[in-house]
């Protein structure tokens, strides 16, 4: 993996914001927002295309200063007929840091309140997907950091207008290819348009090529020609916008409250119904969780998908101030000093900000942590921990007006008629209708005929709460071979045990020995002393996926898969969802699960590259076996 390489603030002779490596400027010198207005917004016919639609995307090609992303979002709100919602797509090979976006962003005074919100929301500089809400939520802009050469083909998106303004083809060619151009067609929306400043003929050679009727006309003050173009064409719709917004969540943890908060941002109305007296009472009912990515040296699939998750969750909390949570640090070890040198050396290859990881000596450890260790270990200076049924109260209340919950309300089983799906009690009664389900109901989904085949497990854990003042205190969460928590409501929380095939729903005295002997290898001789048989604790019990990934998606129909079957042509329950598997990875999980679910179901752009999506597929145990003896 080729760590990213955050762009360098220069400006060239005439005070322009400009690019040493590419040697060439972000913009015109002659006025960066009226080239925005003219070349990308007038050149797609904006406003005028967007108007009275329910979602509009648009894909630039470079991201850059967000200069065309603060005009566009500009002209968007001073239009009393712009479309529900926009979405803003754009790659950046190179982000700015924070400080010099707002150095650069101090020039465009007319942006000003948006240049601000955009950067309170702004991503850290590692690779991969970033997902912003803003505007409150009407506004969605996904940001791939990458080169968009090869992120391209990692995006799933239906696009209606392309702002094409990469450096400028001798300075930066790949951006200008016939590969590249075709793997913009294949994201075209029908009618889709395009804009750039470019009239070099071999960019309007490969967009003719793909599927693109482009022409030239007067171009912005000092360059006499742009282009534009739209899709050739007809291709239908890939994905029409819902119409009938209603929908059912079967589950009110935080899997299923988050998917409520998202669905009704995106302006569903929602039941949650709930087989307990509260939101967040089953597997979600800890009094605290830990929340932390989980890096490799070569940024896996699960690496990848932990630190999304970590990033969009850090990011709802920070809209959620109902939520209790508490960004005091998660430490984790190395189990040795094997483990520990490759803890160091995955630091060093990823190279990421040290807001996001640092690896940390021994004596440092030992420092933060008050107590003597044997190890270093990663720091995640951002994580820490989240009391998971405060973000279920505070995600479900935070629209009121589209989320119902109804609690004691137990579904015994799901009726699929002509054009709903009954939520159906054990009596018959029908508890809620709605054309769309999600089961967000952990553990218990498969006794469901429609999950039936889903290769998920429970797993049960304990965890032991210690009273305030029988250790000594910790400032931060500690995470090596188990988990030590800071105080929380007068305990500190130890844990957790994990065993399969037990429904014991008692706490163990045998459970918290374990957990004890665990606190005391992490920081030993911390715990002496402790009698097992006075603790008290918690017992819940998790839903496991097989490879320990989330299982998120359309749920598929349990038909026998053929050799040459693939996840996009499974035949699915239409109208039928679900968030499972989170495992006890629920908080890192559960905010961007929900954001890729709603945006699966509204047909628009993702929020993950597309291997990660079909990585988390609930379609993907079906294929498998398929795939194997394709292999054989």
């Amino acid at each position: 993996m080729t760590p990213l390489q955050p762009a360098r603030f220069e400006l060239s002779s005439y005070d322009t914001p400009y690019s040493a490596a590419y040697d060439d400027v972000y913009h015109s010198a002659l006025g960066g927002p009226a080239q925005a207005r003219q070349i990308f917004i007038a050149g797609n016919q904006l406003p005028q295309r967007w108007q009275g639609r329910d979602r509009f995307v648009i894909l630039e090609t470079g991201f850059g200063t967000g200069l065309n992303f603060l005009a566009t979002w500009h002209a968007w709100r001073d239009d009393p007929q712009r479309c529900r919602r926009l979405h803003f797509v754009s790659f950046e090979k190179h982000p700015f840091r924070l400080d010099d976006l707002a150095t650069i962003h101090h020039s465009w005074r007319e942006f000003s309140d948006l240049a601000d919100e955009l950067r309170r929301h702004w991503p850290a500089l590692v690779p991969g997907t970033h997902r912003i809400h803003l505007d409150g939520g009407q506004v969605t802009l996904t940001l791939i950091f990458g080169d968009a050469t090869q992120q391209i083909r990692a995006v799933d998106a239906s696009v209606d207008a392309f702002f094409l303004d990469g450096f400028s083809p001798p300075k930066n060619p790949e951006m200008w290819s016939p590969e590249f151009c075709k793997g913009l067609s294949r994201l075209a929306a029908p009618g889709a348009t395009l804009a750039t400043w470019s009239v070099a003929g071999h960019v309007r050679q490969a967009l003719s090529d793909a599927e693109f009727e482009v022409r030239k006309q007067a171009g912005f003050t000092g360059k006499r020609q742009m282009l534009v173009g739209h899709l050739r064409s007809r291709r239908p719709d890939r994905y029409p916008c819902p119409t009938d917004r209603r929908a059912i969540v079967i589950g009110a943890g935080i899997a299923g409250s988050t998917t409520a908060h998202r669905l009704a941002a995106a302006g569903w109305q929602v039941t949650v119904l709930e087989s307990r007296a509260n939101a967040g009472d089953g597997a979600s009912g800890n009094i605290a969780g830990m929340l932390r990515p989980l890096p490799s040296a070569d940024d896996n699939r699960l690496s990848r998908l932990t630190r999304a998750g970590y990033l969009a969750i850090r990011a709802l909390l920070a809209q959620l101030p109902e939520a209790r949570w508490s960004p005091c640090g998660v430490l984790h070890l190395g189990r040795e000093a094997e483990h520990e040198a490759l803890q160091k050396r995955t630091v060093e290859a990823l190279g990421f900000p040290a807001e996001v990881i640092q690896f940390i000596e021994r004596e440092a450890a030992s420092q933060k942590l008050g107590w003597p260790v044997d190890t270093g270990g990663w720091l995640f200076p951002g994580g820490g921990w989240v009391q998971p049924p405060s973000l279920c109260a505070a995600a479900l209340a935070a629209f009121p007006e589209r989320i119902t919950l109804r609690c004691n309300a137990a579904v015994d089983r799901l009726n699929r008629t002509e054009s709903v799906w009954q939520a159906l009690a054990e009596d018959g009664e029908t508890l809620a209708e709605a054309p769309l389900v999600v089961m967000a109901s952990g553990i218990a989904a498969p006794r469901f005929s429609q999950f039936s085949w889903l290769p998920q497990v429970s797993a049960r854990g304990q965890v032991s709460h210690l009273p305030a003042g029988t250790t000594p205190g910790l400032d931060v969460v500690l995470t090596k071979l188990g988990y030590a928590m800071p105080e929380v409501d007068g305990v500190q929380l130890a844990g957790a045990t994990l065993s399969y095939d037990d429904e014991f729903k008692d706490e163990r005295p045998t459970d918290h020995q374990e957990n004890l002997a665990r606190l005391n290898l992490m920081l030993p001789g911390f715990a002496a002393g402790i009698d097992p048989a006075t603790l008290h604790g918690r017992v819940g019990f998790r839903p496991m996926s097989p490879d320990r990934m989330p299982i998120v998606g359309p749920v598929p129909l349990p038909v026998a898969a053929g050799s040459n079957t693939r996840l996009h042509n499974l035949p699915r329950h239409p109208g039928l969802w679900c968030v499972q598997g989170f495992g006890a990875r629920g908080i890192v999980w559960s905010a961007l699960m929900a954001d890729l679910l709603v945006s699966q179901i509204e047909g628009a752009p993702l929020p993950l590259e597309n291997d990660l999506v079909n990585a988390v597929d609930p379609g993907r145990f079906l294929i498998r076996p398929a795939r194997r003896n394709t292999a054989e």
